[in-house]
């Protein structure tokens, strides 16, 4: 998940890296310049143990070490031969408490998501002590990689929306907010810890070096998580569904990143799919994507329309908020300067939400935008 000390995961996000603080790795290049990350013993008898139970060779493979992002994960492909199935070997270690429960909330919720027959990768074997997994692979392309040269985006994101609305309504079902590891929903202390203030923390203030103190925000950021608490927040919320965590591989979908799931209001992840500056949507596209959510929605439940056309606006703008100080810190704070590109697409989305919306308790955070040097 991108945001203040939530970090996504990734099997694969091209040009970031992901190492474990307080551990030293072997690396190398391959002749394709991909990073060649040699694990330590411990997990390399993990992953033979695993091999060999399934009957495949354990001696002559190579591990691929795949980008990674600001979290403490590390993500390797094993590689046995051209002929035999690859796997992700992920490694997480519980150094603290936070990392324990993000573990648990890993397997917990990709389990109970995954058993639903939700295009997740299977989890074929781990060890939470040790804070280890082997997964399925999902292949290296994802829906930001494919909608690039896509000419029938439209089409592929209805993919994607029937796999959401899935996601969204199943997910739901049988969900225990036990295995969350950050909030069991996600409400106004979110809203404002995690998206408003962060935006003024991370971007305004440390990012642009404006002022700290903004007391002429408060008043919008109130109102923002006031009325975006208006809506029923009991389906199932990913809270980071943008391209870079929906994989196509063979001809399907696969989805990534689930650990941060909770429960929450169906607008957020539609709205995280339709801004997403990865992609950058046009203004038409978005539209389109956007009706064609309100489809599937009216055709499962009409009742539940209205409610969702009345607050998607300001849960985008939560989003939206929430990117613009996700990526601010990754480039200011982590140093991972290849996010900065992505912050003015977010500010024009943001401009254009507020726009839109023409809610005068707004105005603060629209004037402030427009003084932007975007």
């Amino acid at each position: 998940m991108i945001g203040k000390g939530l970090v996504p995961l990734k099997l694969d996000l091209k040009g970031r890296t992901c190492l474990s603080a307080g551990k030293r790795h072997s690396t190398r290049r391959n002749g394709r310049g991909e990073v060649m990350m040699t694990p330590d013993p411990p997990i390399k008898e993990f992953i033979g143990a695993f091999l060999r139970d399934r009957g495949l060779p354990s001696k002559q493979i190579s591990f691929h070490t795949l980008a990674g992002d600001g979290s403490t994960r590390i993500f390797r492909r094993i590689i046995l031969s051209q002929s035999s199935p690859t796997f992700i070997a992920m490694e997480n270690a519980p150094a603290s408490e936070h990392l324990r429960r993000e573990n648990l909330a890993y397997l917990m919720i990709g389990k109970h998501l995954f058993q639903k027959g939700l295009p997740l990768p299977a989890i074929h074997r781990f060890d939470l002590e040790k804070g280890w997994f082997i997964m399925e692979d999902m292949g290296d392309r994802s829906l930001q990689d494919e909608v690039s040269p896509h000419k029938d985006r439209i089409s592929l994101y209805q993919k994607v929306l029937e796999i959401l609305f899935r996601l969204q309504i199943e997910g739901s079902q049988g969900f225990n907010t036990e295995w969350c590891y950050q909030t069991e929903r996600y409400d106004r202390s979110v809203m404002r810890h995690n998206e408003t203030d962060y935006f003024r923390d991370a971007f305004l203030s440390n990012y642009l070096g404006m002022k700290k103190d903004w007391p002429e925000l408060e008043g919008p950021f109130d109102h923002l998580a006031e009325t975006s608490s208006g809506l029923d927040n009991h389906h199932f919320l990913h809270r980071d569904f943008q391209s870079r965590n929906i994989m196509i591989y063979d001809g399907k979908m696969g989805i990534l990143d689930w650990q941060g799931g909770r429960l929450g209001p169906l607008p957020y992840d539609l709205a995280s799919l339709l801004i997403d500056p990865y992609t950058d949507l046009s203004v038409h596209e978005r539209e389109q994507i956007y009706q064609i959510y309100l489809l599937l929605l009216k055709d499962y439940q009409p009742t539940w329309l209205d409610p969702f056309q009345r607050y998607y606006p300001y849960l985008a703008i939560q989003r939206n908020l929430q990117i613009l100080g996700a990526f601010s810190y990754l480039t200011k704070v982590q140093g991972k300067t290849y996010f900065e590109a992505y912050i003015p697409p977010a500010v024009r989305s943001l401009n254009r939400l507020l726009d839109e919306l023409r809610d005068s308790k707004l105005s603060p955070l629209k004037d402030l935008l427009n003084d932007l040097p975007y």
